[in-house]
């Protein structure tokens, strides 16, 4: 890995007065309403739709993109493809700039139909089967993560030209909801002995990746981490290896409190830890980051094909569910995403509420959606909507019961950012 690449591949044309993404031309919604409204066009264009669907605002993600440049400059973001892997957002991010983090040659493969330069592309799986090994061989993909002595034999075999970031363990916890140490990270009685490895074959070590969980809590995990990247660095000169210029701050930056404090706290530890690399640029900081930029650019629709009343309790079918889109969202997230949008329907004029509970449309009992929560008397046509659902919803979702989550229809729109 050189320099950061400039060059970019992708044709978009994101100053066009109109975006074409997929050859189609992207409609402009206002941002004041203009999703519902677009939402519920779709519905009354296609009567026979029982199928859910998503919206994805380019808007959305164009404005996330250059919050992230603009807040941490010095840091250039590879998209995490694992979070959503639809084609169009994978596009725009091109178009923007951002290069991209890929862990299988499916993500690799989709990158690369952008003709995308596979040199913008870190394979940030640190343990991959040989076959995957030798498919980024073969496409040029020339930079990954391990983290133990087998990975290495493996890729010293079938991929020894590849430049290599070693995956290191937060030293503080990070409190992330998804947590990603008990899998990845070696420990630090462990560098040593792994980078002597990787010199003893001949593969070169040009940096230290870590990662400190999604949906992280304790921003300062950021702090100690880069503090800790910087002594592994240290072990590498000291070891006679050449100079480590690659620092991979992974993800987490859609956390709490917020994305500015996660910015401010990892420019500090740069500028503390490795303030004459980067005023020389002799030092590349790369992120992961994937939720901050898909998560909110999302909306799902979903239709209730199903309804049970019992007493005071309304019971309701959608036709997407938990082993769909809401996979990973707890009954509590489900609720606070779907708030109170429902379209195609007059039946609910009147402001009574009922205590209701939503299930999925496959035959499990645990397929329920969430339970308990306050929602107006809905009909069998009905439409719940869901925001903020871009992240880790069809790319975790299965085929169970023939319910395919893949197959999920997405619509492109650019929220206008005058209106």
């Amino acid at each position: 890995m050189g320099s950061l690449p400039k060059e970019i591949t992708c044709t978009l044309d994101l100053n066009a007065p109109a975006l074409v993404v997929r050859g189609e031309r992207v409609p402009t919604i206002t941002k004041d309403g203009g999703l519902l409204e677009f939402m519920e066009s779709i519905i009354l264009k296609r009567q026979e739709l029982d199928e859910p669907f998503y919206v994805l605002d380019l808007g959305v993600v164009i404005s996330l993109y250059h919050q992230l440049i603009s807040n941490l400059p010095m840091v250039h973001p590879y998209y995490a493809v694992k979070c959503n892997p639809e084609p169009a957002i994978l596009e725009t991010l091109a178009a923007l700039g951002s290069n991209f983090d890929c862990a299988s040659p499916s993500e690799i493969q989709a990158v690369l139909a952008l003709s995308v330069s596979p040199d913008r592309i870190i394979y940030a799986n640190a343990c991959k089967p040989v076959s995957h090994i030798k498919y980024a061989a073969s496409v040029g993909v020339n930079l990954t993560t391990f983290d133990s002595i087998q990975e290495l034999d493996k890729i010293r075999k079938w991929h020894p030209k590849c430049e290599l970031l070693i995956r290191i363990k937060s030293p503080v916890d990070g409190g992330a909801r998804y947590p990603l140490d008990s899998k990845f990270g070696a420990n630090p009685e462990e560098v040593a002995h792994l980078l002597g490895a990787a010199q003893a074959s001949g593969l070169a070590v040009i940096g230290v990746a870590f990662h400190i969980g999604s949906e992280a809590t304790n921003l300062d995990a950021f702090h100690a981490a880069i503090a800790e990247a910087k002594t592994v660095f240290e072990t590498a000169a000291r070891l006679g290896m050449t100079k480590m210029r690659v620092l991979d701050i992974g993800g987490g930056f859609a956390c709490n409190p917020g994305f500015h404090e996660a910015a401010s706290i990892i420019k500090d530890a740069i500028q503390t830890y490795f303030p004459n690399e980067a005023a020389a640029g002799h030092l590349s900081v790369i992120s992961e980051p994937g939720r901050f930029l898909a998560d909110t650019a999302f909306t799902l629709a979903t239709k209730v094909i199903g309804k049970r009343v019992r007493d005071e309790l309304r019971e309701y079918w959608i036709n997407d569910g938990k082993y769909g889109s809401f996979g990973w969202l707890s009954s509590e997230e489900v609720i606070a995403k779907c708030g109170a949008h429902i379209l195609a329907s007059a039946s609910h004029s009147n402001n009574r509420t009922y205590r209701s509970t939503v299930f999925g449309p496959t035959c499990a009992a645990v397929d329920k959606v969430f339970t308990g929560h306050q929602l107006p008397e809905l009909e069998v046509s009905d439409w719940l909507v869901f925001s903020d659902m871009g992240a880790y919803t069809t790319a975790c979702g299965t085929n169970f019961n023939g319910f395919n989550t893949a197959a999920i229809p997405t619509y492109v729109v650019r929220s206008d950012p005058t209106s």
